[in-house]
This record gives structure tokens, sequence and C-alpha cells, in this order.
């Protein structure tokens, strides 16, 4: 699957890409009410939290009614704008190998199986996790680190 792959991909290129920013940059927040690059990080770990759960209860229960969050809350509760950039990344590289894990032990049938968040409709497995991958992708983007080589060239592998 694509977003395996690439999520393995960042996995191995990402933390050395995120200690290249200045840390100047990383504490940065461009308006009062945006988030630094810390506190974009920072949510990154809420979401992989919440969707490492997602994908392994999905996995084991029968159509779960998942909990949606509120990303503002999550960021100003954990205080990542006052957190140690290494330790920011050594979490999301943690949290990361932890749902990769989950996801790598879905058998092909489990891909399809559902779950809902919120109010939503059913979502697949699939879906939620390409999702997670896309969602991750943005707000890396957005901090300011380079990750379009990471999702062309597994593109390229198809």
């Amino acid at each position: 699957m694509e977003s395996l792959q690439l999520l393995r991909q960042l996995l191995d290129h990402l933390p050395g890409r995120l200690r290249a920013l200045p840390a100047d940059k990383t504490t940065h927040k461009p308006a009062p009410n945006t988030w630094s690059p810390k506190e974009e990080l920072g949510h990154l770990l809420d979401s992989a939290a919440n969707n490492h759960q997602r994908i392994v209860r999905t996995q084991l229960e029968e159509k779960p009614a998942m909990p949606s969050y509120d990303g503002d809350a999550w960021v100003a509760l954990h205080r990542y704008q006052h957190r140690d950039w290494e330790t920011l990344i050594g979490l999301w590289v943690a949290l990361n190998r932890q749902l990769l894990a989950a996801a790598e032990a879905a058998k092909d049938s489990a891909w399809s199986r559902t779950c809902t968040i919120a109010d939503s409709a059913p979502l697949t497995l699939r879906f939620v996790f390409d999702d997670y991958v896309d969602h991750m992708l943005q707000h890396l983007r957005h901090i300011g680190v380079e990750v379009d080589d990471l999702a062309l060239a597994n593109a390229a592998k198809k």
C-alpha cells in the first residue's frame, strides 16, 4: 500500500530534516492565533495518538465509533511551544513507529473494515490511514520541511 511505504520513508528521512530547521524558526508564530512549527509538530503527535487508536480498534472491533478531538485544545494542553524540539522529534518517531506497526499488522481484508469518527459516515480503515498520511504531509509542508521528494518517489514506484 502506497501510504504505508510513504510513512516508512518519512520515518527514515524526516527526523534529520526536522533537526535541520533553525531553532528560531521552530518557535516562530506567524500570527498570534496560529501554530508555531513546534505546535504544529505537536499537533501531529496528537494526530498519531488518535489515529493509532482508530487503526487498532477498527481491526479489532466491529464498526467502532471513535471520538473526534479538538486539535487546538490538545496543542494548548500539551504546551508544545515550551517543549524541547528534539524531544518532540523523538516522540513523533516513536508514535509513528507504533502506528506503523499496527497498520502493517492489518490483514488485507481489514483495510475495508469501517469505523465512524464523531458523526461521520462509515470510513474504511484504508481511508483513515491514507487521510492520516495526507494530513501529516500538509502540516509538514506548512512547517517548511521538504517532503514532496518522498511523495513523488513513492508515487513513481507504483
